[in-house]
């Protein structure tokens, strides 16, 4: 049976998160995929104006039906031609990039530290953690989609975070890495 999505406006450079969602507010037994909500505790933080501007747009939608769970990322304003690994994370944004902890994985790499994040290839990979890596378009726009083989059963991704690398790099074997961190949107499920 299908289950409803969920919509989320981000908006880097201090504007808040906007979201809705197709069923009510989520008890404390619910899967947080059907009826969760997610919304916006606080203004982005960009780390680095000139990669990731002030007034950059990033829009999410997640849509999760029969185990599987799909996300389309989509951007204005950011710098253009350009490529951007985007990926999901743990924790709430801070004043420092390392503050959103590592990315969020389904299954939790239990080597991983929320100083040393995940390098186990068997966790740190676009099956097990949410990847949207984007490329933008002459005038700073551009969309991605990815779709994972999870649910949000009982926890969610506190952030997303825009990183440094144009692409997440992988090779056969190691774990997926995304550079530096340029800015940060802190979101929470109710």
């Amino acid at each position: 049976m299908p289950r409803p999505f969920v919509r989320l406006a981000l908006l880097l450079g201090g504007a808040a998160l906007a979201a809705s969602c197709a069923g009510p507010p989520a008890s404390a037994a619910s899967p947080l995929v059907t009826q969760g909500v997610l919304a916006a505790s606080g203004p982005a933080v960009t780390y680095d104006p000139v990669a990731a501007p002030e007034g950059a747009r990033l829009a999410l939608e997640v849509t999760g039906h029969r185990g599987a769970t799909t996300a389309t990322l989509r951007v204005e304003g950011l710098v253009p031609d350009r490529g951007y690994a985007v990926h999901a994370h743990v924790r709430a944004c801070g004043p420092s990039g390392t503050d959103a902890g590592p990315h969020y994985q389904d299954r939790i790499d239990p080597a991983a530290t929320p100083d040393r994040p995940s390098s186990d290839p068997a966790y740190a990979n676009p099956r097990n953690e949410f990847w949207l890596d984007v490329r933008t378009d002459a005038s700073g726009a551009g969309s991605a989609t990815t779709t994972v083989p999870f649910v949000l059963a009982d926890r969610a991704p506190e952030s997303v975070v825009v990183h440094e690398a144009e692409v997440t790099a992988t090779d056969h074997g190691h774990a997926g890495t995304a550079g530096g961190r340029l800015a940060c949107l802190t979101s929470v499920w109710r």
